[in-house]
């Protein structure tokens, strides 16, 4: 058995985390910096990065004691190379080196969509949280964040096909901008749910863009215009802004469009599985979505505990340990790219 030293500070997530090689979580700290972006409704990347460098020292040093290991019981230093913030990404490698050189030690560099995918891979172990008895190769990933909203057929260790993406804002990020236009906060995934609780889905018929398009990509700039044309239309007419209402009806046009093109790709693959992963697979009416329109078919789905949805560096050294079986290292040269592709 081996164990990973995880890091991850591709965005405003710092966190360290150890995995063995049998996929089970011994730490997994994770230091959020919400707090230092929300008056800015949306993350700064300059102030992410100096509170990386601030924070990540500290982080690891918790992950370690919090695994009760010490730097000569790690085999292996993990971390995120790309996509990311450029500034944000550098500090996570610069400490990854030193590490490497320090311990002498592997070095491996990793891609943040891989990380995501490999969360799945923790559930099997952590926390089952849907039918994944059977989980394993090949299965369609839908990874669904802030930053990235995708679908990759998953073939095996390191062998991936993306096979749709959006073409302008990724899912996430249209509920952080519809939730700005409301005046809810930042950010906006949690707010916009919670808002949801309490309104009718079924009573604002947003557009679905591209939900029927032939291929797989994404498109959801226009329902967040829609979104934003429907509530001046309110203001301007001075008619009530029902805020659950359009919560719950943006929602769900999100949903149908997500949880329509996955399943179509799926079935295109002919695969047992659906995969979910990113911030915005711990959304609980995505989740919901998913599990009744999957009650008429043949296909399993899983996706991990929410704490393993956010970005995390557990999922980074579950990502790390098919690589380091085969010896696939970094060099010291190695270095970070902001829009690395899977």
């Amino acid at each position: 058995m081996f164990t990973i030293l995880g890091l991850e500070t591709s965005c405003d997530d710092t966190s360290a985390a150890l995995v063995t090689s049998e996929y089970s979580i011994l730490s997994n700290v994770i230091s959020s910096q919400v707090q230092f972006h929300q008056k800015y409704g949306g993350v700064v990347p300059e102030i992410a990065s100096r509170h990386h460098l601030q924070l990540l020292s500290p982080v690891i040093e918790e992950a370690i004691k919090e695994a009760r290991l010490s730097f000569d019981d790690i085999d292996a230093v993990a971390c995120t190379a790309g996509p990311g913030l450029v500034g944000s990404l550098l500090v996570g490698i610069s400490a990854a080196k030193s590490i490497s050189l320090a311990q002498n030690i592997p070095l491996i560099a990793l891609n943040h969509i891989e990380g995501h995918i490999f969360a799945n891979f923790l559930n099997k172990i952590a926390a089952p949280s849907a039918r994944n008895d059977d989980f394993d190769f090949p299965f369609v990933c839908l990874v669904v964040s802030g930053g990235h909203t995708s679908l990759v057929y998953v073939e095996d260790f390191g062998k991936y096909e993306l096979m749709g993406q959006t073409v302008d804002d990724a899912a996430g990020e249209a509920y952080d901008k519809v939730a700005k236009y409301l005046g809810l906060g930042y950010p906006g995934g949690p707010i916009v749910e919670k808002e949801a609780l309490k309104g009718d889905p079924s009573s604002i018929k947003f557009s679905r863009p591209m939900m029927d398009s032939r291929d797989y990509n994404f498109s959801f700039s226009g329902i967040k215009t829609a979104v934003v044309y429907y509530i001046d239309k309110l203001k301007k007419e001075t008619q009530p802004v029902r805020v659950p209402d359009i919560c719950a009806s943006f929602q769900q046009a999100i949903v149908d469009v997500l949880v329509t093109k996955t399943i179509k790709a799926a079935v295109a693959k002919q695969v047992k599985t659906i995969a979910l992963a990113g911030g915005v697979a711990s959304n609980a009416y995505l989740r919901q979505g998913f599990k009744l329109a999957l009650n008429k078919t043949e296909l399993n789905l899983v996706y991990p505990p929410s704490v393993l949805c956010t970005d995390n560096a557990a999922m980074i050294a579950a990502a790390a340990i098919y690589k380091y079986k085969n010896s696939d290292y970094a060099d010291l040269s190695a270095t970070v790219d902001a829009n690395l592709v899977l």
